[in-house]
């Protein structure tokens, strides 16, 4: 019986390892199902089932509308930034890439199921309005919001230039909510705005946003400021809400030699780790930086103002940022339609998360959203210079740009302790 049992379990055994076999070899061809995936379809197809049988509403209860809903739920359900992108979102969302679009100019986040604005584009008609960072969408042409998707409320906002749309406000400040009716335009964004040398050399540019073509604008303008010989520059990034990650990676190369790290992301595994290093052929921008940010600096102007402080290149001023540390990836399907995924999350050069944390300033100078509106409302319409007629045009005295005082002040530390002999062959130069 004994020696009769015995090949009896070694032929057993080989069968068991005959069978693993084939198991590991079809999963690694995908001929194996995946069963988890198969008993989770079943279950949404068992409720779409259910749905369009009997719901009263049949228009609503097609197979399409419903494979849309779940699409979309099933993503965003995710983290605020990932999405389902129907074909039409899609084609919105490469317009904002190529900086151009139709819409009324603010910049929104969906925080804690709330639709928040995270900064009006300067001279649009957001902008214009009095719309402020913080303030809450709470509905879209007399249509609540209620736990709208980022690209619904895109959607809604967006449309044909000339068209009006309504928006009812929540103003955390005063408790309050108002309508805002404005009248849609082609919004064209030019990433670099108002550069120009201030008093005592100090070389001063604001960015707006990270388009396509925010890096060629940038270097650009810091050639021309860089020409015009320049001590130093102030780099002013309050109210960007960011963009694209190579755009970030562009503007930051002037100050880094060729080869240093700007910034990475890290993906779920352990090897989808991505490092982006200057490709600049030319000397670093060798000068005292300061950095405006405050709590509308968001994405990739993080990148940014984390890279530069975190190498010790910039002091940063102003007030501590968004937070917004995370990178989506789109991936294109069929019908023109998109999934745009949280892939990875971004740190800055030695290994600081920006996500949910956002960058501390150096040197704090906070601002309400009023005075932050007020200064923004007089920084775009630089051409009524006289007080008394901005006071009866706008209702308030022009304001100081705390900010920007402290930053010159910084600057003038820096160049007073950075007394340096005649500058090396390239230093400050054009790029």
């Amino acid at each position: 019986m004994l020696r009769r049992a015995l090949p009896l379990a070694a032929g057993a055994l080989c069968g068991s390892l005959v069978a693993f076999t084939v198991i590991q070899t079809a999963a690694g061809w995908g001929l194996w199902p995946n069963r988890a995936l198969d008993r989770a379809a079943n279950d949404v197809r068992e409720v779409m089932e259910l749905v369009a049988e009997n719901y009263v509403d049949g228009d609503k209860a097609a197979y399409g509308a419903l494979s849309k809903s779940a699409l979309h739920g099933l993503v965003t359900s995710l983290d605020p930034h990932s999405d389902f992108l129907e074909a039409k979102e899609y084609r919105e969302l490469e317009e904002d890439m190529n900086a151009e679009f139709g819409g009324i100019g603010i910049q929104v986040e969906v925080r804690k199921e709330k639709v928040v604005v995270i900064a009006p584009i300067a001279g649009t008609p957001g902008d214009r309005a009095g719309i402020q960072r913080g303030d809450t969408i709470v509905a879209v042409d007399g249509e609540e919001l209620g736990k709208a998707s980022m690209s619904d409320v895109i959607s809604r906002l967006r449309g044909r230039p000339g068209t009006d749309v309504t928006v009812r406000l929540f103003r955390p400040s005063t408790q309050r909510e108002a309508d805002f009716r404005l009248t849609r335009e082609i919004i064209r964004i030019d990433s670099v705005r108002d550069a120009r040398v201030l008093p005592g050399g100090i070389g001063y540019l604001q960015l707006t946003q990270f388009s396509e073509r925010t890096g060629e604008e940038f270097r650009a303008t810091l050639g021309r400021l860089s020409r015009e010989g320049v001590k130093g520059l102030i780099l002013d990034l309050r109210n960007n809400p960011g963009g694209l990650l190579d755009a970030a990676v562009d503007v930051a190369e002037p100050f880094f030699p060729a080869g240093e790290l700007i910034v990475y992301t890290q993906g779920r595994a352990p090897g989808k780790r991505e490092e982006f290093r200057s490709r600049s052929r030319r000397l670093p921008f060798d000068a005292p930086v300061v950095v405006l940010i405050n709590a509308g600096t968001a994405s990739a102007a993080e990148i940014v103002s984390g890279a530069l402080k975190d190498t010790g290149r910039a002091v940063l001023v102003g007030e501590r940022s968004f937070g917004k540390g995370s990178v989506q990836s789109i991936f294109p399907l069929k019908n023109g339609e998109a999934v745009r995924l949280t892939t990875a999350r971004y740190y800055t050069p030695s290994g600081v998360t920006i996500h949910e944390r956002g960058i501390e300033p150096q040197v704090e100078v906070v601002m309400t959203p009023e005075e932050d509106a007020r200064l923004r409302l007089q920084r775009s319409r630089s051409d009524v210079s006289d007080p008394a007629d901005f006071r009866e045009r706008f209702g308030f005295d022009p304001v100081e740009d705390r900010q920007l005082a402290t930053a010159r002040e910084v600057m003038d530390g820096l160049l007073a302790w950075d007394r340096r002999q005649p500058p090396a062959a390239g230093r400050g130069g054009a790029r």
